[in-house]
């Protein structure tokens, strides 16, 4: 057996560091209801420093045949896209990232800026699976609803995490607490350097915890080429389902891709 170095340590424990770490479970992106899970830091707050060396991550992409609020890609083409609103604990988003990985599938995710305050080591864990990163505001909050300047800082909040622990701001913008974003926090994601806000035309609804039967059963009756599905981190339910569903696209010629391939 070959001998370990300190760096070999100091890799492992970086590597395992989201497997240990605690976090609640997410809410869903309903339109009603009570906020997401308390917020660990304000938009405002100091960002805790990165546990490793900041990543260079892609930046936001402007597709010209696509509109400024994208809801699927292309019809003739066999791809979907399974987007994920990153919040929740670690250990299930790991899994979640790891049960695609073993289908060959890429995801994208939309991580909130307080789950990453408390869990920076996640946004290296998604970007070193091949998946996509993007912004679902700092906080999880009903972002139609904020006045302008509120809005603004719950945008701006989240694309400075990342921007710190990645060097971009992300791929994607998608809203919290709704299915599409206003004509004002559309205009504000632009500003910030986001062409186009992300919807889906799927949703797997599995932040209901329905069950993992009736998740794989609601995306598999919807979805087509082209989809964008829309699915939470933080259930293990989703996690449960993910499988099925994965083999289902695969034996209906259907690859789950990121929304950024799945566009270009």
């Amino acid at each position: 057996m070959g001998r370990v170095t300190t760096t070999d340590r100091r890799t492992a424990l970086r590597a395992g560091a989201g497997l240990v770490a605690g976090g609640a479970l997410a809410a869903g992106c309903a339109t009603t209801g009570s906020t997401a899970s308390p917020a660990h830091a304000s938009a405002s707050g100091p960002v805790p420093a990165a546990k490793a060396t900041p990543l260079t991550a892609p930046a936001p992409r402007a597709f010209p045949q696509q509109p400024a609020q994208i809801t699927h890609g292309p019809r003739d083409r066999p791809r979907i896209a399974l987007t994920f609103h990153g919040q929740g604990d670690p250990k299930i988003a790991t899994a979640l990232l790891t049960e695609a990985e073993k289908h060959g599938a890429h995801l994208t995710v939309l991580a909130v800026g307080t789950w990453l305050d408390t869990h920076p080591e996640m946004a290296r864990r998604i970007l070193d699976g091949g998946h996509d990163l993007g912004n679902h505001t700092q906080r999880h909050i009903a972002v139609n609803t904020l006045s302008e300047a509120d809005a603004l800082a719950e945008i701006t909040g989240c694309a400075d995490r990342l921007k710190r622990l990645t060097g971009s701001i992300g791929t994607w913008f998608r809203p919290s607490r709704a299915p599409a974003a206003s004509p004002l926090v559309q205009r504000l994601a632009h500003r910030v350097g986001y062409p186009h806000v992300l919807s889906y035309d799927v949703d797997s609804l599995d932040f209901t915890a329905p069950g993992a039967p009736a998740v794989t059963r609601k995306v598999l009756a919807e979805v087509r080429g082209g989809s964008v599905v829309s699915m939470h981190f933080g259930y293990a339910d989703t996690v449960a389902a993910l499988p099925a569903v994965l083999d289902e696209l695969h034996r209906r010629g259907l690859r789950a891709v990121t929304t950024t391939e799945l566009l270009s």
